[in-house]
C-alpha cells in the first residue's frame, strides 16, 4: 500500500530520514577530511550538533571579547572607528 512520508535533505540532495542527520552531513562536508584514514569529520559534525548550546555561548563569549579588544584599540588612538553609515 502506498504511503507518504516526510524526508530531510543536505545541501547536496542526500536523503536523510531525520534532521539531524541531513544537519551532520553538511557540517561534515563543511569540515572536509579529518584524520588520516576513514574521516573523523562525521563524527565531529555529531558532536558539534549534541554540544551546539556550549559552542555557541563559546562563540558568543569570543565576540564580546573582539568588542572590547577593538574599543580599547580605538581608545588608544591605534585604531580609528567609523559609525556605520560613514
Amino acid at each position: 500500500m502506498a504511503h507518504t512520508g516526510t524526508g530531510y535533505f543536505d545541501s547536496k540532495g542526500q536523503y536523510f530520514r531525520n534532521p539531524s542527520e541531513a544537519t551532520i552531513s553538511d557540517l561534515a562536508g563543511l569540515l572536509g577530511r579529518v584524520g588520516d584514514g576513514e574521516s573523523l569529520a562525521p563524527g565531529i559534525a555529531h558532536m558539534i550538533l549534541e554540544k551546539r548550546a556550549e559552542i555557541e555561548r563559546i562563540f558568543a563569549d569570543h565576540d564580546a571579547m573582539l568588542e572590547v579588544q577593538a574599543r580599547s584599540m580605538a581608545a588608544d588612538g591605534k585604531v580609528t572607528q567609523l559609525r556605520p553609515g560613514k
